[in-house]
Protein backbone atom coordinates (compact mmCIF):
# COMPACT_ATOMS: atom_id res chain seq x y z
CA UNK A 1 0.00 0.00 0.00
CA UNK A 2 1.43 3.44 -0.89
CA UNK A 3 2.53 5.47 2.10
CA UNK A 4 1.59 9.08 2.67
CA UNK A 5 4.51 10.63 0.81
CA UNK A 6 3.36 8.90 -2.40
CA UNK A 7 -0.17 10.32 -2.09
CA UNK A 8 1.12 13.84 -1.41
CA UNK A 9 3.38 13.68 -4.44
CA UNK A 10 0.49 12.38 -6.54
CA UNK A 11 -1.70 15.28 -5.37
CA UNK A 12 1.02 17.76 -6.34
CA UNK A 13 1.47 16.15 -9.76
CA UNK A 14 -2.28 16.14 -10.47
CA UNK A 15 -2.62 19.75 -9.33
CA UNK A 16 0.27 20.71 -11.63
CA UNK A 17 -1.35 19.02 -14.65
CA UNK A 18 -5.04 19.75 -14.04
CA UNK A 19 -5.33 22.46 -11.39
CA UNK A 20 -7.42 25.45 -12.44
CA UNK A 21 -8.42 23.78 -15.72
CA UNK A 22 -11.69 22.28 -17.00
CA UNK A 23 -11.33 18.50 -16.94
CA UNK A 24 -13.08 15.77 -18.89
CA UNK A 25 -13.95 12.82 -16.66
CA UNK A 26 -15.28 9.39 -17.51
CA UNK A 27 -15.24 5.84 -16.18
CA UNK A 28 -14.35 3.35 -18.94
CA UNK A 29 -14.90 0.51 -16.47
CA UNK A 30 -18.34 1.87 -15.63
CA UNK A 31 -18.13 1.54 -11.83
CA UNK A 32 -17.77 5.31 -11.33
CA UNK A 33 -19.85 6.40 -14.31
CA UNK A 34 -22.39 8.47 -12.36
CA UNK A 35 -19.75 10.29 -10.30
CA UNK A 36 -17.58 11.01 -13.34
CA UNK A 37 -20.57 12.43 -15.20
CA UNK A 38 -21.25 14.90 -12.38
CA UNK A 39 -17.76 16.43 -12.54
CA UNK A 40 -17.19 16.10 -16.29
CA UNK A 41 -16.28 19.49 -17.77
CA UNK A 42 -15.87 21.19 -14.39
CA UNK A 43 -12.72 22.92 -13.17
CA UNK A 44 -10.40 21.02 -10.87
CA UNK A 45 -9.91 23.54 -8.07
CA UNK A 46 -7.70 21.54 -5.73
CA UNK A 47 -5.81 18.28 -5.32
CA UNK A 48 -5.20 17.55 -1.66
CA UNK A 49 -3.90 14.67 0.45
CA UNK A 50 -4.40 13.66 4.06
CA UNK A 51 -2.48 10.56 5.03
CA UNK A 52 -3.24 7.88 2.46
CA UNK A 53 -6.39 9.64 1.21
CA UNK A 54 -6.45 11.71 -1.99
CA UNK A 55 -9.08 14.38 -2.63
CA UNK A 56 -9.77 16.03 -5.99
CA UNK A 57 -11.93 19.15 -5.63
CA UNK A 58 -14.22 20.49 -8.36
CA UNK A 59 -15.94 23.88 -8.51
CA UNK A 60 -19.67 23.97 -9.05
CA UNK A 61 -22.62 26.38 -8.96
CA UNK A 62 -23.96 24.83 -5.74
CA UNK A 63 -20.60 24.52 -4.01
CA UNK A 64 -17.72 22.14 -4.28
CA UNK A 65 -17.60 18.39 -4.74
CA UNK A 66 -14.68 16.08 -4.09
CA UNK A 67 -13.59 12.80 -5.58
CA UNK A 68 -12.31 10.83 -2.60
CA UNK A 69 -9.73 8.18 -3.52
CA UNK A 70 -7.96 5.59 -1.40
CA UNK A 71 -5.67 3.36 -3.42
CA UNK A 72 -5.60 0.50 -0.94
CA UNK A 73 -3.31 -2.42 -1.66
CA UNK A 74 -3.86 -2.69 -5.40
CA UNK A 75 -4.81 0.76 -6.67
CA UNK A 76 -2.67 2.87 -8.99
CA UNK A 77 -3.08 6.36 -10.43
CA UNK A 78 -0.92 7.03 -13.46
CA UNK A 79 -0.71 10.19 -15.50
CA UNK A 80 0.96 11.33 -18.67
CA UNK A 81 1.27 14.10 -21.24
CA UNK A 82 -0.72 14.20 -24.47
CA UNK A 83 -4.17 12.93 -25.26
CA UNK A 84 -5.34 9.79 -23.45
CA UNK A 85 -4.76 6.50 -25.24
CA UNK A 86 -7.58 4.05 -25.89
CA UNK A 87 -8.66 2.54 -22.55
CA UNK A 88 -6.93 -0.70 -21.62
CA UNK A 89 -7.89 -2.74 -18.57
CA UNK A 90 -10.17 -1.77 -15.71
CA UNK A 91 -9.97 2.04 -15.56
CA UNK A 92 -12.21 3.28 -12.74
CA UNK A 93 -11.65 6.98 -13.49
CA UNK A 94 -10.00 8.79 -16.38
CA UNK A 95 -9.26 12.51 -16.40
CA UNK A 96 -8.15 14.48 -19.46
CA UNK A 97 -7.78 18.06 -20.67
CA UNK A 98 -9.46 19.42 -23.79
CA UNK A 99 -6.85 22.08 -24.51
CA UNK A 100 -3.06 22.22 -24.70
CA UNK A 101 -1.00 21.39 -22.81
CA UNK A 102 -2.81 18.07 -23.02
CA UNK A 103 -2.63 15.68 -20.07
CA UNK A 104 -4.46 12.64 -18.79
CA UNK A 105 -4.61 10.43 -15.70
CA UNK A 106 -6.02 6.94 -15.18
CA UNK A 107 -7.09 5.34 -11.91
CA UNK A 108 -7.18 1.56 -11.59
CA UNK A 109 -8.12 -0.78 -8.76
CA UNK A 110 -8.67 1.66 -5.87
CA UNK A 111 -10.15 0.63 -2.58
CA UNK A 112 -12.29 3.80 -2.64
CA UNK A 113 -13.42 6.10 -5.45
CA UNK A 114 -16.48 8.13 -4.51
CA UNK A 115 -17.95 11.59 -5.05
CA UNK A 116 -18.49 13.39 -1.75
CA UNK A 117 -19.52 16.84 -0.51
CA UNK A 118 -17.43 19.43 1.33
CA UNK A 119 -19.00 18.29 4.59
CA UNK A 120 -18.12 14.65 3.94
CA UNK A 121 -14.58 15.69 2.99
CA UNK A 122 -14.19 17.39 6.36
CA UNK A 123 -15.62 14.34 8.14
CA UNK A 124 -12.99 12.08 6.57
CA UNK A 125 -10.24 14.44 7.70
CA UNK A 126 -11.61 14.59 11.23
CA UNK A 127 -11.43 10.79 11.51
CA UNK A 128 -7.74 10.79 10.60
CA UNK A 129 -4.80 11.56 12.83
CA UNK A 130 -2.33 14.36 12.15
CA UNK A 131 -0.36 13.98 8.93
CA UNK A 132 3.37 14.83 9.20
CA UNK A 133 3.23 16.28 5.67
CA UNK A 134 0.40 18.73 6.31
CA UNK A 135 0.98 22.28 7.54
CA UNK A 136 -2.09 22.03 9.79
CA UNK A 137 -0.87 18.86 11.56
CA UNK A 138 -0.97 18.90 15.36
CA UNK A 139 1.36 16.27 16.86
CA UNK A 140 -0.19 16.93 20.30
CA UNK A 141 -3.36 15.18 19.09
CA UNK A 142 -1.38 12.02 18.39
CA UNK A 143 0.53 12.29 21.66
CA UNK A 144 -2.71 12.56 23.64
CA UNK A 145 -3.71 9.11 22.37
CA UNK A 146 -0.28 7.49 22.40
CA UNK A 147 0.57 8.58 25.93
CA UNK A 148 -2.53 6.87 27.36
CA UNK A 149 -2.40 3.67 25.31
CA UNK A 150 -1.31 0.17 26.32
CA UNK A 151 -1.05 -0.70 22.61
CA UNK A 152 2.44 -1.17 21.18
CA UNK A 153 4.01 1.91 19.66
CA UNK A 154 4.51 -0.05 16.41
CA UNK A 155 0.76 -0.69 16.13
CA UNK A 156 -0.09 2.91 17.09
CA UNK A 157 2.10 4.31 14.32
CA UNK A 158 0.19 2.22 11.78
CA UNK A 159 -3.21 3.33 13.11
CA UNK A 160 -4.36 6.05 10.71
CA UNK A 161 -6.62 7.50 13.40
CA UNK A 162 -3.48 8.20 15.46
CA UNK A 163 -0.97 9.27 12.78
CA UNK A 164 -2.06 9.57 9.15
CA UNK A 165 0.20 8.55 6.29
CA UNK A 166 2.73 6.38 8.12
CA UNK A 167 3.00 2.89 6.65
CA UNK A 168 5.07 -0.19 7.25
CA UNK A 169 8.36 1.24 5.98
CA UNK A 170 8.31 4.50 7.92
CA UNK A 171 6.99 2.67 10.99
CA UNK A 172 9.91 0.24 11.11
CA UNK A 173 12.56 2.76 10.16
CA UNK A 174 11.68 5.60 12.48
CA UNK A 175 11.57 3.24 15.48
CA UNK A 176 15.00 1.90 14.55
CA UNK A 177 16.43 5.39 14.08
CA UNK A 178 15.39 6.23 17.65
CA UNK A 179 16.37 2.87 19.19
CA UNK A 180 12.82 2.18 20.37
CA UNK A 181 11.59 -1.36 20.94
CA UNK A 182 8.53 -1.70 18.68
CA UNK A 183 6.74 -3.70 21.40
CA UNK A 184 6.86 -0.90 23.97
CA UNK A 185 3.46 0.38 25.00
CA UNK A 186 2.61 3.85 23.80
CA UNK A 187 2.20 5.07 27.38
CA UNK A 188 5.81 4.06 28.09
CA UNK A 189 7.19 6.55 25.57
CA UNK A 190 8.48 9.83 26.93
CA UNK A 191 7.32 13.11 25.47
CA UNK A 192 10.88 13.79 24.30
CA UNK A 193 10.91 10.47 22.43
CA UNK A 194 7.59 11.25 20.74
CA UNK A 195 8.72 14.74 19.74
CA UNK A 196 11.87 13.25 18.18
CA UNK A 197 9.84 10.62 16.30
CA UNK A 198 7.45 13.24 14.94
CA UNK A 199 10.23 15.59 13.84
CA UNK A 200 11.98 12.71 12.12
CA UNK A 201 8.80 11.62 10.32
CA UNK A 202 8.28 15.15 9.03
CA UNK A 203 11.80 15.30 7.61
CA UNK A 204 11.90 11.75 6.22
CA UNK A 205 8.48 11.99 4.56
CA UNK A 206 9.27 15.37 3.00
CA UNK A 207 12.37 13.79 1.50
CA UNK A 208 10.16 10.94 0.26
CA UNK A 209 7.90 13.41 -1.56
CA UNK A 210 10.89 15.18 -3.08
CA UNK A 211 12.80 12.06 -4.16
CA UNK A 212 9.79 9.78 -4.82
CA UNK A 213 11.40 7.00 -2.76
CA UNK A 214 12.07 6.18 0.88
CA UNK A 215 15.63 6.61 2.15
CA UNK A 216 16.13 6.42 5.90
CA UNK A 217 19.84 5.73 6.51
CA UNK A 218 21.97 8.55 7.85
CA UNK A 219 24.93 9.80 5.77
CA UNK A 220 27.43 7.73 7.76
CA UNK A 221 25.50 4.53 6.98
CA UNK A 222 25.08 4.85 3.21
CA UNK A 223 26.65 2.18 0.97
CA UNK A 224 29.35 4.65 -0.06
CA UNK A 225 30.24 5.55 3.52
CA UNK A 226 30.26 1.94 4.75
CA UNK A 227 31.74 0.31 1.66
CA UNK A 228 28.79 -2.08 1.34
CA UNK A 229 26.69 -3.00 -1.70
CA UNK A 230 23.60 -0.86 -2.27
CA UNK A 231 20.19 -2.27 -1.49
CA UNK A 232 18.52 -4.23 -4.27
CA UNK A 233 14.76 -4.18 -3.79
CA UNK A 234 11.68 -3.39 -5.85
CA UNK A 235 10.77 -0.66 -3.36
CA UNK A 236 14.13 1.10 -3.76
CA UNK A 237 15.75 3.31 -1.14
CA UNK A 238 18.32 2.64 1.54
CA UNK A 239 16.85 1.40 4.83
CA UNK A 240 18.01 -0.03 8.15
CA UNK A 241 15.60 -2.89 8.85
CA UNK A 242 12.60 -2.91 6.50
CA UNK A 243 12.51 -6.15 4.50
CA UNK A 244 15.99 -7.05 5.79
CA UNK A 245 14.96 -9.99 7.98
CA UNK A 246 17.85 -12.40 8.52
CA UNK A 247 20.43 -9.87 7.34
CA UNK A 248 22.98 -8.22 9.65
CA UNK A 249 22.12 -4.85 11.15
CA UNK A 250 24.13 -2.04 9.54
CA UNK A 251 25.02 -0.72 13.01
CA UNK A 252 25.69 -3.70 15.27
CA UNK A 253 25.72 -6.76 13.00
CA UNK A 254 22.88 -8.50 14.88
CA UNK A 255 20.39 -10.37 12.70
CA UNK A 256 17.35 -8.27 11.80
CA UNK A 257 14.11 -9.92 12.91
CA UNK A 258 10.57 -9.94 11.60
CA UNK A 259 7.16 -10.84 13.06
CA UNK A 260 3.52 -10.06 12.23
CA UNK A 261 2.11 -7.01 13.99
CA UNK A 262 -0.98 -4.96 13.17
CA UNK A 263 -1.62 -7.16 10.10
CA UNK A 264 1.77 -6.33 8.59
CA UNK A 265 5.29 -7.69 8.95
CA UNK A 266 7.31 -5.76 11.51
CA UNK A 267 11.11 -5.48 11.16
CA UNK A 268 13.53 -4.54 13.95
CA UNK A 269 16.98 -5.10 15.39
CA UNK A 270 16.80 -6.78 18.84
CA UNK A 271 20.17 -5.35 19.86
CA UNK A 272 19.74 -1.73 18.78
CA UNK A 273 16.10 -1.61 19.88
CA UNK A 274 16.26 -3.19 23.34
CA UNK A 275 13.25 -2.94 25.62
Amino acid sequence: MPEGHTIHRLAADLDDRFGGRPVRADSPQGRFEAGAALVDGRTLSAADAHGKHLFLGFDGPAGGDWIHIHLGLYGSFRHGAGRPPAPVGQIRLRLATDEAPFAYAELRGPNTCELITDEARRAVGERLGPDPLRADADPDRAWARISRSRTTVAALLMDQKVVAGVGNVYRAEVLFRHAIDPYRAGRDLTRAEWDAIWTDLVELMREGVRDNRIDTVRPEHTPEAMGRPPRVDDHGGEVYVYRRAGMPCHICGEEVRTAPLAARNLFWCPACQRS
